[in-house]
């Protein structure tokens, strides 16, 4: 029994020999396995990859932004697509390559080697990112760390200048645990490459990139320990065309049709209800813009209140239109034209405002009525035919005046309504050519 355990266990410890033989003959030519198992032979990622501890880290980073995904205005939140770059140097991943076939660089498992705890501190959310498992080292200890990232990040929108607006979003790069002692960083490329560099960024959509800006800085948060931090000033603009065409024009044409319905005759009614279907057309397109418009807690933009300035123009037209309408079609037995009024309306605004006007002259009447009539004794029929005249002379003079006074005050309605339509038009010029120079301020700059 002893005898056959020995031979069972000698054959064993022969198979295992054999198969060791044959995996080392397998790979016994294999220059990149050999390297490396050079390069993780005692190799501690856990360690920061300096020989002496007093010498810090240089970590080089760069970033190239890719697509803007998103601008979420309400959540002040940015989601970009950006192609993220850094490298530095592990002092133990070096090798001479004459003994490796003349091999300069080798890809190595992310996770197999150290990696500097470099984050972005605006990060909100994980995006949706691809998994880059492994990273590129040189000869000399260089490693480089390429990957993609999906950054959704706060950003501080402001949308007042909307759909002209400009942001301005910050992405900030720092070790989030080691000092500027053990892990500094710089910029891979220099500052005036970063900032024109849009080679990557795809140019078709809403925003278009400006320029990426950069500003290193050395912080301290207890005055003990210090840190480096790199920030990353992406400047973004967006194309104003699509809501140019969809909300503005039509705006513009609803008040320009508001002005052009002043022309039609203040003694009509269609003007009345021209004006109303106007303010109800308005109404139903704010309802439509009003999910395309930027919402925030903390303001409105400015062509918001452009909407709501349009609306109290068209009010204020309605009104107006409303008042003159009543004013020209005043009934019998109204008061006549206070004294004042036929001064300051009919004399003085005609001549400072260059208002042409005409004037009604009062009706005589039919002739002879305003001259007594003899007396003279006549019959009894013919005092009852003088009567009658005379009634008909009172009715007619009464209509006259009734006439006359519906005329001034149809010379008033139509003074008032060429003095308010100036003013108004007035208005609404000098509103528009604001708004059209900041825009287009907001625009060029």
């Amino acid at each position: 029994f002893v005898v056959c355990m020995a031979m069972l266990m000698l054959s064993l410890i022969k198979s295992i020999l054999v198969v060791k033989l044959l995996h080392h003959r397998r790979f016994a030519n294999a220059t990149l396995v050999r390297l490396s198992e050079f390069l993780s032979a005692g190799y501690k990622k856990g360690v920061r990859p300096v020989k002496d501890w007093r010498t810090s880290t240089i970590v080089a980073i760069d970033l190239m932004v890719y697509s803007i995904l998103n601008v979420d205005e309400k959540n002040q939140v940015l989601t970009t697509y950006v192609w993220y770059r850094q490298s530095w140097t592990d002092e133990f991943l070096v090798w001479d390559p004459e003994d490796f076939d003349e091999v300069k660089q080798l890809s190595l498992p992310t996770a197999n080697v150290w990696v500097p705890d470099i984050l972005i501190n605006e990060f909100v959310d994980v995006g949706k990112s691809p998994d880059i498992p492994y990273v590129y080292v040189t000869h000399d200890g260089l490693v480089r760390n390429y990957k993609p990232i999906q950054v959704v990040t706060a950003c501080t929108l402001n949308i007042y200048n909307f759909p002209f607006d400009v942001q301005k979003c910050s992405l900030t790069f720092q070790s989030w645990l080691h000092t500027i002692n053990d892990i500094n960083i710089t910029l891979m490329r220099s500052p005036e490459e970063l900032r024109e560099d849009k080679s990557v960024f795809m140019n078709q959509g809403e925003w278009e990139l400006l320029h990426i800006l950069s500003n290193y800085k050395i912080f301290s948060v207890d005055n003990d320990d210090y840190y480096a931090e790199m920030k990353f000033h992406v400047v973004i603009r967006r194309r104003p065309l699509f809501y140019t065409v969809n909300l503005l024009l039509p705006s513009i044409f609803l008040m320009v049709m508001d002005v052009v319905g002043f022309y039609l005759p203040p003694d009509s009614g269609e003007r009345v209800s021209f004006k109303i279907t106007l303010l109800l057309g308005y109404s139903v397109f704010l309802i439509i813009v009003s999910d395309t418009l930027p919402a925030t807690a903390i303001g409105t933009p400015l062509i918001g209140v452009y909407f709501v300035v349009c609306m109290a123009l068209l009010v204020i037209s309605l009104t107006e239109t409303v008042l003159i309408v009543r004013l020209v079609h005043k009934q019998d037995l109204q008061p006549p034209v206070p004294h004042w009024v036929k001064y300051l309306v009919l004399e003085r605004a005609p001549v400072l405002f260059c208002i042409h006007k005409n004037h009604h002259d009062r009706e005589a009447g039919l002739l002879g009525m305003n001259r007594p009539l003899p007396r003279e004794p006549t019959p009894p029929v013919m005092d009852n035919i003088l009567q009658e005249v005379t009634a008909i002379r009172h009715f007619l003079e009464k209509r006259d005046r009734c006439r006359e006074v519906a005329k001034e005050w149809l010379q008033v309605g139509y003074v008032l309504d060429v003095l308010l339509f100036r003013v108004y038009l007035v208005a609404m010029v000098a509103y528009s050519i604001t708004l059209g120079t900041l825009w287009s301020v907001w625009q060029v700059a």
